[in-house]
């Protein structure tokens, strides 16, 4: 018998998608990112502080699994990260480490990428359960916006001046928040969604950002 099935079409072909690592990640939520935005047709790419390697592996909470990194999110500037269209921040401790610095006075990397990244509206920014922490530091970029979290983090999120909203996902235009990591699948759904609707917004350039 001949089937009619016909393959749907890649929502997010010729889109990359990064995602922030380190150790003490949950396996299955970064197991299914991989897979869910793949079967989209997106590129995935795994982002971390790799302090001058090539490459590091990490390893997960619950089963200790390896995952080896080798996209450095020191490298995105404005002009690499033009070439992305969604940065995603998981559970687990993956915020917590990134966000360490040597000198206190001196924001870590991965913040310093948030920042970059709050300026570009056309990029996503997705952030799981406890990884809101990782912009602890600059509170700017949430306050005043309706996000979730993790219970523990609900005061956190208030400190910092965002609207804290008990919803599992919440996506407010660029910015997408999950309440925990059993919620990741809702999580992805609605960054596809944002993704794979056309969009208006006019983006300044590298060049521009740089200079402000």
């Amino acid at each position: 018998m001949k089937s009619n099935f016909v393959m749907p079409r890649p929502r997010l072909a010729d889109r990359r998608i990064g995602i922030l690592a380190e150790s003490d990640f949950v396996e299955e939520e970064i197991s299914y990112y991989q897979h869910r935005f793949a079967e989209e047709g997106a590129e995935v790419v795994l982002l971390t502080r790799l302090w001058g390697n090539p490459s590091l592996t990490f390893t997960g909470h619950e089963q200790r699994a390896p995952l080896t990194v080798s996209g450095d999110l020191e490298e995105l500037d404005y002009t690499e990260l033009s070439r992305y269209s969604a940065l995603l921040v998981p559970s687990g401790m993956v915020s917590d480490r990134l966000r360490f610095s040597e000198d206190v006075d001196t924001p870590a990397p991965a913040v310093e990428l948030m920042r970059r990244a709050f300026r570009l509206p056309r990029l996503v920014k997705a952030f799981s359960c406890h990884a809101l922490s990782l912009v602890s530091a600059a509170p700017e970029l949430i306050a005043g916006r309706p996000v979730t979290c993790h219970n523990n983090l609900v005061g956190d999120v208030r400190n910092m001046g965002a609207v804290y909203t008990n919803q599992d996902v919440v996506a407010d235009d660029d910015l997408v928040t999950g309440r925990t990591v059993a919620e990741c699948h809702l999580l992805a759904r609605a960054v596809i969604e944002l993704l794979d609707r056309p969009t208006e917004q006019a983006e300044p350039s590298p060049r521009e950002l740089e200079a402000a």
